[in-house]
């Protein structure tokens, strides 16, 4: 379970905090009390999440590109952190098609700047970098993947989240080799994670983000892949993923080093346009979409996560099944519509998710 008691004054360095995902672990962190340090660029979209709930009010926000190695290194140091959670990326895989060299730059050598930082501070004792399901070597299997399977990557955006994983293998064994964790006292893992979707995300080229614009719009949806199957996933599983991790490399280190997989149960592993009808349903008033039949840049067909490590180590097992984390983007995307008050309407969820008892 997520120790409330641990993160309590507990200094955090945040890349990515600006991000959709960045900005609801921001808003967790601070309702556990944590101290945060945010450091990415401005926010990617408008609307956005960082801006609407007002996240720089609760954080030491840092407006820097994590491209500049010396800029990171001081606001890490000047931070004091003890955990280092790092979500800063290109997270788009069409966007990696238009511009390669810098998906290539901000995954592969921001992850490089990133562990030099640490390297030079003197006070951080746990790291998570943050990859993709997408960094495995895609067989287009109908069983998940396991974090000892091949690293790969058919796409930049791919083939850098693999990268970055490399990256941090790389340093976990040449700098922070987790048997001689007595010396050191640091641990590092990576965490790798499934379709993301929630309330609040605003991003090109992402299904959900589409959809709502749609939606707001009264617009059809129109979708790309309708066949594709994706692992989607509600944002608050992995991130409770990402805070038990941490925990467990803080207090016991070595053990908990290396690669960890968060992705939903098999039955939530759902086809576009099955997720798409029920959105609309959902939503109402109606909602419809269309099948874009030009041809569109490689993705993968099928690609799931096992789990069993996450679940096995660390106990962690997803809360909200697809339904669920459906019902509450169109709740979350009803109360933008109505002009509420969202940083409210996410501690809320965060609090509903955190008083659900496992699936599993």
């Amino acid at each position: 379970m997520i120790d409330r008691g641990f993160w309590k004054s507990k200094k955090v360095f945040l890349t990515g905090h600006t991000g959709f995902m960045g900005s609801w672990l921001s808003l967790w962190l601070h309702s556990l009390g944590a101290e945060i340090t945010g450091y990415a660029l401005t926010p990617p979209t408008e609307p956005n999440l960082f801006s609407l709930c007002r996240i720089d009010e609760i954080m030491q926000s840092e407006i820097a590109d994590i491209r500049d190695s010396s800029e990171l290194a001081m606001k890490m140091s000047k931070s004091a952190a003890e955990v280092v959670i790092h979500m800063a990326a290109q997270s788009l895989v069409l966007k990696s098609y238009k511009n390669p060299v810098e998906t290539y730059g901000i995954n592969i050598m921001g992850t490089v700047n990133l562990f030099e930082a640490v390297r030079k501070s003197s006070t951080v004792k746990a790291v998570i970098n943050v990859t993709s399901d997408k960094c495995y070597e895609n067989r287009e299997w109908i069983w998940g993947y396991r974090e000892n399977e091949p690293l790969g990557g058919y796409d930049p955006y791919a083939s850098s989240k693999a990268c970055s994983e490399l990256v941090t293998a790389a340093y976990r064994n040449s700098f922070f080799n987790p048997e001689k964790s007595d010396r050191h006292g640091m641990a590092i893992a990576s965490a790798r994670v499934g379709n993301v979707i929630g309330g609040g995300d605003w991003a090109d080229d992402r299904l959900i983000p589409d959809c709502v614009r749609a939606l707001l719009k009264g617009d059809k949806i129109i979708i790309r892949n309708p066949e594709a199957i994706r692992p989607w996933q509600h944002m608050l599983e992995p991130l409770r993923g990402y805070l038990l991790l941490a925990q467990k490399l803080y207090k016991e280190g070595a053990g908990y080093c290396g690669g960890w997989n968060f992705g939903p149960d098999d039955h939530d592993a759902r086809p576009v346009e099955w997720l798409v009808q029920q959105l609309c349903s959902k939503w109402g008033q109606s909602a419809s979409y269309l099948i874009d039949k030009t041809t569109q840049p490689h993705e993968a067909h099928c690609l799931k996560l096992d789990c069993s490590k996450a679940k096995s180590a660390l106990g962690w097992h997803p809360r909200w099944n697809l339904e669920k984390a459906l019902d509450s983007i169109i709740e979350w995307t009803k109360a933008y519509q109505e002009g509420k008050d969202l940083t409210k309407v996410c501690l809320q969820q965060i609090e509903e998710y955190s008083k659900t008892s496992p699936e599993a």
